[in-house]
Order: C-alpha cells, then sequence, then structure tokens
C-alpha cells in the first residue's frame, strides 16, 4: 500500500521555531509562577560532576528546591519535581530556558519533562535562546548561591548536598531581601492548593473531537496516512479539532500543535491554521 501512495509515512528532521519572548504577566500570587535552571555543573573532590537543579516560587523567590544531580537526564529530573509537588503542591506555569531536559527541537519545543508537566495541568514556559534576564529573579539566586557553596566544592556530591541545603534555608529563612522590602522568601510563600495526583489524570477532549494515540515511532494513522508527530508524545493521546473547511486544529492537552488540511492531505505542525478564504465555500471533504 504504501508504494501505491495510500499511505505517507514520513520522519525528515527539521527545526522547529522557537516560540519567541515569554509573554510577560504580573505575577501576583504564589505558585503562579515556579523558575528553573541548573546552576551550571562543577566537579566536587572525588572528580565527578555535580549538577545543581534549583526551583524557585517566582512572587516570592521561596527556593523551593536545590539538588545536587550527577546529570540533566530526564530519569533523574522528573523525581526531583515530584518531591516537590509532593510537598509543595503543583503550580500554574514553570518558566526555564531552552536546555535539556526543559525543552527539545520537537514541535513546540515538547521535551518528555514538558509533556508531563502538561499532563499536569502546567504551562511550561520557555525564555529566548541566549537571554537568562528573562528569568532574572531566578538568575539572581544563582548569584546569590555560587560563591557561598559552588566555588568551594565539597568532597562528593552527598557532603555537597549538605552546603545545597544550608544554602535553601539561608535563602528562604535568613537572608533578607531587598527586592522583598527586607522580608524573606519563607515570610511571602504559601504550598498550592492544587495537589499533587497519586494517579496521571488522563487528557480529556471534547467529545466531537477525534483522538489518536501516538505510536512508538512518534507516529499518528489520519486519514490513511502516517505522520510523525514528536518522541516526546510517545503513548500520548493528541486530538483533531474540526474547524470546517477541510481543516483540523490539532490539539495535545492545552497546547495546540499544528493544523491537518485535508484538501492538501498534510499536516502542519508548529504553524497557525491560514485564515479561512469568506470566499471558499468548499468544505475539501
Amino acid at each position: 500500500m504504501r508504494t501505491a501512495g495510500l499511505i505517507e509515512r514520513s520522519r525528515r528532521a527539521r527545526r522547529f521555531p522557537h516560540p519567541g519572548k515569554p509573554e510577560l504577566t504580573s505575577i501576583d500570587h504564589p505558585n503562579q509562577q515556579w523558575s528553573t535552571d541548573f546552576k551550571g555543573h562543577f566537579r566536587t573532590g572525588d572528580r565527578r560532576y555535580c549538577y545543581a537543579l534549583t526551583v524557585a516560587d517566582s512572587y516570592s523567590r521561596y527556593l523551593l528546591g536545590c539538588r545536587g544531580l550527577t546529570s540533566t537526564a530526564y530519569e533523574l529530573v522528573r523525581p526531583a519535581f515530584e518531591r516537590l509537588f509532593r510537598e509543595y503542591g503543583v503550580p500554574q506555569s514553570i518558566l526555564s530556558d531552552n536546555g535539556s531536559p526543559f525543552s527539545s527541537n520537537s514541535v513546540r519545543r515538547l521535551s518528555k519533562l514538558s509533556v508531563w508537566w502538561l499532563r499536569l495541568n502546567v504551562v511550561p514556559r520557555l525564555i529566548e535562546p541566549g537571554q537568562p534576564q528573562q528569568n532574572g529573579r531566578h538568575e539572581r539566586i544563582h548569584g546569590h548561591m555560587k560563591p557561598l557553596v559552588c566555588t568551594r566544592p565539597a568532597a562528593n556530591c552527598r557532603a555537597q548536598q549538605k552546603q545545597f541545603d544550608w544554602f535553601q534555608h539561608h535563602h528562604n529563612e535568613v537572608r533578607p531581601n531587598e527586592s522583598l522590602h527586607g522580608r524573606v522568601p519563607a515570610d511571602l510563600y504559601t504550598p498550592s492548593l492544587r495537589p499533587y495526583p497519586e494517579k496521571l489524570p488522563p487528557v480529556d477532549y471534547p467529545t466531537h473531537f477525534e483522538v489518536r494515540r501516538v505510536r512508538s515511532s512518534g507516529e499518528i494513522r489520519w486519514h490513511g496516512q502516517w505522520f510523525f508527530v514528536s518522541d516526546a508524545l510517545i503513548g500520548e493521546d493528541i486530538a483533531f479539532e474540526p474547524v470546517g473547511d477541510g481543516c483540523w486544529i490539532v490539539r495535545f492537552a492545552s497546547l495546540e500543535l499544528g493544523y491537518y488540511s485535508a484538501p492538501e492531505h498534510k499536516l502542519y505542525l508548529d504553524r497557525p491554521r491560514p485564515a479561512p478564504d469568506l470566499d471558499d465555500h468548499d468544505s475539501g471533504d
């Protein structure tokens, strides 16, 4: 059937555009936005690398976590966030840079980590590449942290974690913060009212959406064709929303991935649907 041209199977590597500068929003309360980053990496006394994962609440500057990891792998970062979600609840959004595992070159810069966040109804937000000032509050925490606990590494990662724990307490409860008018972050932070679910909830779509599960190849089958979507979405359900004129909006959770054009038999990812031609009444069916 593939040779007869009835099935299109395409997995060409491509680069998707960056979403651009994150929308400027007023941060009015705790857990409206968390920010996260790695404070570079350095060798401890045993010559092994230590990667400091930091997570902070953008409103209160409260340092929720400062964890020394042996790499930036998803398999290590996700458990670190799970611990924070269990302790502090789930935020509305998380701001990060474009490094792994927060982002990738996939559609909408999705990674396994950001897909998991979306399943929890957490909006992933990305700063622009090379623009760390767009996450300035977090950068200032790192600036305070570096001379205190990073310039003289401990003997090993376990000993280094004790230094990170000391810094987290010092930052949250001891050191007055100028941007908080002399108060400490612990004075302003309260946990989220959104608890971390024991079981990951399914993505619910309206009944008129057509749902397809992304297969182990990162592909879905739609209208007799195979289309590659993303490795980050393997095992997830995406949905096609009919909007008329032979066009379907493709969605994952709250995120719009692109659209499918029935007249062209093409899936366009990371592209907004073109404005409909008011003079064209052909549905394309």
